[in-house]
């Protein structure tokens, strides 16, 4: 069984101080960038940072971290990605999943028979595509489709295909 609850999620990428008293860009990262409303900690290098204000100014978040006051101090941050604890991610409704949890699941066809993992999640038009990638290295390029995928185990780690192991994509 795959342990989610020590889990990182990256939610926001940091970039450079905004003016002088140490605030810092962050630019988000996630489909909820809203979060950063309601948001009081979060890890940069798997270490805890308080947070004490948010606001957004375009497409980026101001933030400011407690202990943190000045531009020099905010450059030790800048580039690194900023995390929360799995846990405080919000739930979604039945049937929906997060692309983080979807990412590194195995894929396995209606024979049993293991295709590989997914490693990316393909944003189209009509439909989202799991790139997996088979253990000879190739990509399976599988349709977000119910008629297609059967099942997804988060808990368990794996998705459930219909799919022929040697079919072309």
């Amino acid at each position: 069984m795959k342990s989610v609850t020590n889990k990182k999620i990256i939610i926001g990428k940091i970039g450079a101080a905004h003016g002088v008293r140490g605030d810092m860009k962050v630019y988000p990262l996630t489909d909820f960038p809203d979060r950063f409303n309601t948001i009081k900690k979060a890890y940069v290098d798997d270490k805890e940072i308080n947070i004490i204000s948010t606001r957004y100014q375009g497409n980026f978040v101001v933030m400011k971290v407690e202990g943190v006051n000045s531009r020099e101090e905010v450059a030790r941050f800048t580039n690194k990605l900023l995390k929360i604890n799995r846990s405080d991610v919000p739930p979604l409704e039945d049937g929906e999943y997060y692309a983080f949890d979807i990412i590194g699941l195995q894929v396995i066809n209606q024979d049993d028979v293991v295709l590989g993992k997914i490693t990316e999640i393909l944003k189209t038009g009509s439909n989202d595509v799991y790139i997996t990638k088979a253990k000879d290295g190739r990509q399976i390029l599988i349709p977000a489709l119910k008629k297609v995928v059967t099942e997804i185990n988060v808990e368990d780690g794996f998705m459930k295909v219909i799919w022929d192991e040697n079919q072309e994509v």
